[in-house]
């Protein structure tokens, strides 16, 4: 009830057209939607750590996660969180070097709230989780192992940042949408929320095509499957077309008016995803699957093009920097 009544004052406030949408029917359900899921993870993996009982919870909140990856400012940006819930392009191997290391150590961090929020983002969050859950020297741990704890505390640990998101995002959304008002230092004119929205669904675009398409990918002579995006857990492909339609979806709100160009654009690159039938894109070795695989990525890119024409250029703004683009 407080919540639906937080929404009714937040759509009564000015703001540019499309931000209120963007604010209450995009933004603050899908961070809700991902602290309810983060938090049933984390029940879950309380009363039965074990990989077979925590899987299914755990595709529940990734897939929740990439419904609001995308809006990596204000409160997923603050305290690093977006990077704690998913650090990724882990170019480096640092997530299975930190689990490792926490568990040949059994870190006592994980036996207490505060101290393993203090732990490094490559040891929390959903990539943790999937090494801990998928990787093969964790097969077939017990409910009395260190690596359950470790478990348990990562699950925690993200419904807890989850959690306090969800929260802050009602501050935010008053800011973005009470912008330019007197005392509103956030956003100094009611165009700034827009430019923000706006920037993300861009960067947003950019990063599934070069990114999660992209990195396995590789080049023509050196494909590299072995880079997708969630590939133990078997969800590099998934995660593609849930970003899709969290983008594809934003960028709807966001407009100032319909968007059949933009609206095809991103149900074809859909579609063209869909019919993959290559959950890790393990085929980019094979010429005939990896152009499938790169067909993908331009019609992903295609989307962003219609959308940078019949959102951004109604709405009067352009790409701005993104707190994601120096990952």
């Amino acid at each position: 009830m407080i919540r639906s009544l937080a929404l009714a004052l937040l759509i009564a406030t000015p703001a540019v057209s499309g931000v209120p949408e963007a604010v209450n029917d995009h933004t603050l359900p899908r961070f809700h939607s991902f602290a309810v899921q983060t938090r049933a993870l984390a029940v879950n993996a309380a009363a039965d750590c074990t990989a077979e009982a925590v899987i299914p919870s755990y595709h529940n909140a990734f897939d929740a996660w990439m419904g609001v990856s995308h809006l990596s400012f204000g409160p997923l940006e603050k305290d690093g969180r977006g990077l704690a819930i998913g650090f990724w392009p882990d170019k480096r191997g640092m997530v299975a070097s930190t689990v490792a290391g926490l568990v040949r150590d059994e870190d006592a961090a994980v036996d207490d709230t505060a101290d393993f929020a203090q732990v490094s983002v490559a040891g929390r969050g959903l990539f943790a989780l999937e090494q801990l859950l998928f990787g093969s020297d964790y097969a077939g741990y017990g409910r009395d192992s260190y690596t359950c704890r470790l478990v348990q505390a990562v699950a925690a640990d993200l419904a807890r940042m989850a959690a306090e998101v969800d929260a802050e995002w009602q501050d935010q959304a008053q800011l973005m949408l009470s912008a330019g008002e007197a005392g509103n230092t956030a956003y100094l004119t009611p165009r700034e929320p827009a430019q923000q929205y706006y920037t993300a669904l861009m960067a947003g675009l950019e990063f599934t095509a070069d990114q999660r398409l992209g990195r396995p990918l590789g080049t023509f002579d050196r494909p590299r499957p072995e880079r997708a995006e969630a590939r133990r857990s078997e969800r590099s492909l998934r995660n593609v077309v849930l970003s899709l339609e969290a983008l594809g979806d934003l960028a709807e709100k966001l407009a100032d008016g319909p968007v059949p160009a933009t609206a095809e654009a991103f149900a074809t690159a859909r579609a063209t995803a869909e019919d993959l039938q290559d959950p890790v894109f393990a085929t980019v070795d094979d010429p005939s699957g990896r152009l499938k695989v790169e067909i993908v990525q331009q019609r992903v890119r295609a989307a962003r093009d219609a959308a940078k024409a019949e959102v951004g250029a109604p709405l009067g703004v352009s790409e701005g920097f993104n707190s994601a683009d120096g990952d």
